[in-house]
């Protein structure tokens, strides 16, 4: 595209200079650290200011005026498009105006200080501000931390609270981005740590935003990079567990996750892919456990590892490897002697070859000799597990765990023609562009749980949106002895399921068994619930995903991003937004008489579709809701049209040709899907976007359009079958696709036609297969005439009054005999299917006898503590 703008340079007294510059941009511009000559303002000799964006100013002092031009750390581009800006000197006073701020600088007086620089913000009247140097922020919203080993909760094992690093983001209104102290990357082939030069420097970016929050993001992803999208298989489910398993244990594993109907999408694998034989020796030379550094596969487990690689690809599984790399190329590995040829090292000792990270021979032979070929017999991407000392032994301040992130991501991003992942710990500003986040050893707790959230939610501030956590929590605080509670875990898989990577794993226990098929009834059930609702919204996490990329905004994100001048977004820290349309209140207590309670704060603008009650909620509210082990706090925006798979996707290799799309109650809405290939290097440029539309009309009716796919990508499909889900609608008329009747069919919907779901209150409806490039349109009418409200927990009491009378039966035992009127009443979802032009009629009896429980269950003659039981869970209760 091309941008036209008005460039405000030359400094003079008094004069400004007009220059018009048009110049062509790249969708996905290669990050380039030299700006833009008319980007920048010099104000004598060792002082220089860069205009990056209207809300953000690079200044820079340097006492030896040798400014730095190479990429940093944490900034990597400042060739933008020049902003609108005047730059105005008048007497001693320099003064840069943007669109957003206003900076006065006196010339000739060096070092910035707080009487010679000021930056005044001049979007925001109320609540303005005025910058100086030395002046602290009272309200960052801050951003996130290395590790979450050892804590409970925000609580480490010595009782000491976590302490957040800052974030970008700050109530404010501005962040000072101190860039003095940074690595810098050299200009080589693979560019490589260098250090600043000698001398005394200031190297700023200030950012001043306002509430804006958003905007803030974007421009830190226009300096600092973009967050790349991870590959769609990262979105399914990771197993993970901390164990010596063998190739004929991962093979049951996984017949059990088949058997069973799990989805799968990737198998981690712990360290005892390599041989530990000595774990519990004497530490080796460089501190570390003997052993807990290895690169040979272990014989004894696999025999023939490329041959079970090929297996897991056969079962389109991504397999990933656990690495701790500190003690370096042992004596005993396969590769030493080749290693030490390339390395130049003398082996007559028999030592191990020493782990240097920041010696560029090291680590490319490391890559090479070690870690190539196995990348090349199957394995997907690497799971760094550094917990060694923190920084490197050459390179004083170099963070051991931010450079192997960079030397990992990048040298796939160098060699691989698939899209590069990683996960390993966070290792400061900077980290976002190497993706995933692996957040280490939390104690299993409700405590945990509870804070784990808003860890996660306060990471997005920093662009670190993919956090992984072990879910279910890592070992128990005694780590001698301890018992996975059911609940606990379940809980822990809803959560997960809404979280940005969905990764279970724990400590090496025998008690820790987390596979679903080790628990029963409602726990397994909800734990199952939990993983097919994850499968269900990929292709909506994934068009999230895709928009981290453009925008920087997080898939889990604070609820302060979107309502920034409410208390309550501040407030309630632990919900969050999962992505545009979706809310998500987390439960964190255990279960009181059936039900975990959960205050949530429905935002105004729309109303809110609580999904598993079936209830549309009015929006600028704070109330207390309650759910059973089988129901989650999940809150749709009313109107919304999210992009879904149905349950025939057990796995995320490939794009399925079969697109449903869940239509809310509660408004007209427009969406889109995107699309790419998956797991390629070409998504900047190749991919597709599909729109969506919902209408209601005068009449009643709803008019759903589905436009032509645009876009193109590698290996793209030329059509499908689209799936809609009406959650929440009465029972319609007809439903015509392009002007023409699709027909009824009262059982099971798996070719194209309509039917109702009594159960959930919604209308399945399927499309003809059709070409991707055609337009569709769908009109659902529906009955004339006054009609009862169903969304208004209607869908929460039929579950409730299956759910107690099926337990009633077991109470009572075989001298049970239900009422005529319970058991009509209990069967009304099925009635609504079998009867479909009652559908007001039994719709209204329902509500009519739900109230009337308490009379209709007398004649059972129940014991006074079962009948209170009843009718308390029923909501009928005192």
């Amino acid at each position: 595209m091309f941008i036209f703008l008005k460039v405000m340079s030359k400094i003079s007294t008094g004069i400004i200079t007009l220059i018009t510059l048009t110049f062509s941009i790249p969708s996905f511009a290669q990050n380039n650290p030299l700006a833009k000559d008319s980007a920048i303002v010099k104000a004598g000799k060792d002082v220089r200011f860069t205009v990056l964006t209207p809300r953000v100013i690079r200044m820079e002092w340097d006492s030896t005026a040798s400014f730095t031009n190479n990429a940093s750390f944490v900034v990597v581009n400042r060739n933008l498009p020049v902003p609108k800006f005047s730059s105005v000197r008048k007497g001693d006073w320099l003064t840069i105006r943007t669109e957003e701020l206003e900076l006065k600088y006196r010339v000739n007086t060096g070092k910035f200080t707080a009487e010679n620089l000021s930056v005044k913000y001049l979007k925001q009247k109320k609540d303005g501000f005025t910058w100086r140097p030395g002046q602290v922020e009272k309200a960052n919203l801050k951003g996130t931390y290395r590790t979450l080993d050892g804590f409970d909760g925000d609580t480490d094992k010595k009782g000491k609270k976590m302490k957040l690093e800052d974030g970008l983001l700050s109530r404010d209104g501005w962040h000072l981005l101190d860039d003095s102290q940074s690595f810098l990357f050299d200009k080589s082939d693979w560019p490589w740590v260098t250090q600043r030069h000698a001398g005394n420097i200031q190297d700023w970016y200030f950012m001043g935003y306002g509430h804006n929050y958003k905007a803030a993001l974007a421009d830190y992803t226009k300096i600092a990079g973009k967050v790349p999208l991870p590959p769609r298989y990262a979105f399914g489910y990771w197993w993970s567990r901390y164990w010596s398993y063998s190739d004929n244990e991962l093979r049951d594993l996984v017949s059990n996750f088949e058997k069973f109907n799990v989805p799968l999408d990737v198998l981690v694998i712990d360290m005892d892919w390599h041989s530990t034989d000595s774990i519990n020796a004497k530490p080796d030379e460089f501190g570390q456990r003997k052993w807990w550094t290895g690169w040979t596969w272990d014989s004894g487990l696999f025999s023939n590892p490329e041959r079970f690689l090929k297996w897991t690809d056969s079962k389109n599984l991504k397999t990933t490897l656990n690495l701790h790399p500190a003690s370096g190329i042992a004596p005993f590995e396969k590769q030493y002697g080749e290693f030490a040829r390339k390395m130049n090292f003398d082996t007559t000792s028999r030592r191990n070859i020493p782990y240097e990270g920041s010696n560029k021979k090291f680590v490319q032979n490391l890559f090479d000799v070690v870690l190539r070929p196995m990348e090349k017999q199957g394995v997907d991407f690497w799971w760094l597990d550094w917990q060694q000392w923190l920084e490197d032994k050459q390179i004083k301040g170099l963070q051991n765990t931010w450079w192997l992130n960079y030397l990992f991501f990048s040298d796939m991003e160098r060699n691989r023609d698939t899209r590069p992942m990683l996960y390993h710990r966070w290792g400061g500003l900077g980290n976002h562009r190497y993706q995933i986040g692996f957040s280490g050893d939390a104690i299993i707790s409700w405590k945990s749980l509870e804070f784990q959230p808003y860890f996660t939610n306060a990471a997005s501030n920093v662009l670190y949106g993919y956090w992984s956590h072990d879910i279910g929590g890592h070992m128990f605080k005694d780590r001698d002895g301890g018992t996975l509670e059911p609940e606990l875990y379940t809980r822990w898989m809803q959560y997960g399921a809404l979280s940005p990577v969905f990764r279970t794993h724990s400590t090496k226990s025998a008690v820790l068994n987390k596979e679903i098929w080790n628990f029963r009834g409602d726990y397994f059930n909800a734990q199952y619930d939990a993983i097919r609702l994850r499968y269900s919204l990929v292709p909506y996490i994934y068009t999230m995903a895709r928009k981290t990329f453009d925008t920087g905004i997080s898939l889990c994100r604070p609820m302060y991003y979107d309502y920034p001048e409410k208390q309550e977004a501040y407030d309630f820290s632990r919900q969050y937004q999962f992505g545009d349309d979706i809310l998500v209140a987390p439960l964190a207590t255990p279960l009181v008489n059936g039900f975990a309670k959960v205050k949530v704060w429905l935002p105004a603008g729309n109303d809110w579709y609580e999904w598993h009650t079936g209830t549309l909620l009015k929006g600028g509210q704070t109330l207390e809701r309650e759910f059973s082990i089988d129901e989650y706090p999940v809150y749709v925006k009313a109107g919304a049209i999210i992009p879904m798979f149905n349950s025939d996707v057990k796995n995320l290799s490939g794009n399925p040709d079969r697109i449903k799309l869940g239509i809310f109650p509660g408004g007209s809405s427009a969406s889109r899907m995107y699309e790419d290939n998956g797991n390629d290097k070409n998504y900047s440029e190749e991919y597709a976007y599909t729109a969506f539309k919902t209408g209601l009309q005068q009449d009643g009716s709803l008019k759903v359009s589905i436009s032509p796919r645009e876009g193109k990508y590698k290996e793209m499909k030329d059509n499908r079958v689209y799936e809609l889900t009406l959650y929440g609608s009465r029972m319609p008329a007809d439903v015509m696709v392009n002007g023409k009747p699709l027909s009824y069919i009262a059982e099971d919907l798996n070719s194209e036609g309509w039917n109702y779901n009594g159960r959930e209150l919604s209308v399945s409806i399927v499309l003809p297969r059709s070409s991707c490039t055609e337009q569709a349109e769908v009109l659902v009418r529906y009955p004339g005439g006054t009609h009862t409200d169903i969304n208004n927990g209607i869908k929460e009491r039929f579950k409730r009054l299956t759910t107690a009378t099926t337990e009633l039966k077991f109470k009572e035992g075989r001298s049970l005999v239900l009422p005529n009127m319970l058991g009509k009443t209990e069967e009304t979802n099925r009635q609504l299917e079998y009867s479909p032009e009652q559908f007001e009629e039994l719709i209204r009896r329902f509500n009519e006898n739900y109230n009337k429980m308490p009379e209709i269950i007398k004649p059972l003659g129940l014991k006074k503590e079962t009948e209170a039981w009843y009718l308390g869970y029923l909501g009928l209760g005192g």
